[in-house]
């Protein structure tokens, strides 16, 4: 079985979205759908989710690099990063339970 959810997101932007609209946001598995992640969450810190969005990054060239081959590009690493939004009156505590 492989896990959905890697690991929470913990950035101003993240932090302030959780404080104002109670928003969380983790990075997960990139093959996992939206009821995947709701269901993974719902799981794993016992709270209701109401919405699930989900973005994916990276798979561009970004870094180029200066051998003595020449030059050489290297993709970027992809990911997916999923925002959960929780019910009202419901919280997650990410600094105990993950």
């Amino acid at each position: 079985m492989r896990t959905i959810i890697k690991k929470p997101i913990i950035t101003e932007k993240a932090t302030v979205a959780t404080e104002k609209r109670n928003r969380f946001t983790f990075a997960v598995d990139r093959t996992a759908n939206k009821i995947e992640i709701k269901n993974a969450v719902e799981k794993l810190y016992g709270v209701s989710i109401t919405e699930v969005r989900t973005m994916n990054y990276g798979g561009g060239k970004s870094s180029v690099k200066f051998t003595n081959k020449g030059i050489v590009e290297q993709p970027s690493k992809q990911w997916k990063k999923a925002v959960v939004t929780v019910a009202d009156g419901e919280t997650i505590d990410l600094f105990t339970n993950f």
